[in-house]
């Protein structure tokens, strides 16, 4: 007797979803391993992410699925999805279209490195937010 193959979703079983039904997933450039951005997903997001290639998230402010880039153009192609050892973190290994990532216009949400009991900001801002978002003149 053979064994059956796989369901076509079982590899989100291994995924362990927090009791709101997320799961954290980082963002990373692939070409220079820079982490982008942490968001969050739930199955529906990782799925789409899987069958199209581009970062799809779930927005807690929201309330519902947010495709990377749907306002701001700003899209992120996914070459590899990656589950960290306890299965309860996500790694989205993208290419980063635009430049920004951050809803601030800059490349990553990670721009402010601890100083002596400050954050200081260490990345400039790339694009304005105003002209990413199309809210105000430009």
């Amino acid at each position: 007797m053979s064994a059956l193959p796989p369901a076509a979703d079982a590899w989100l079983e291994q995924v362990a979803f927090d009791a709101a039904g997320l799961v954290p997933v980082i963002a990373q450039q692939a070409p220079s391993g820079r982490v982008l951005m942490l968001a969050w997903a739930d199955r529906a997001a990782l799925d789409e992410t899987r069958r199209t290639g581009r970062a799809t998230y779930f927005s807690r402010s929201r309330g519902r699925i947010w495709r990377k880039g749907e306002e701001s153009g700003h899209l992120q192609h996914v070459h590899e999805i990656r589950l960290d050892c306890d299965g309860d973190a996500v790694l989205y290994l993208v290419d980063q279209a635009g430049g920004a990532a951050c809803h601030t216009g800059r490349e990553s949400c990670f721009y402010r490195r601890l100083g002596d009991q400050a954050w200081i900001a260490t990345d400039a801002v790339r694009v304005d937010p105003r002209l990413m978002y199309r809210k105000g003149p430009p």
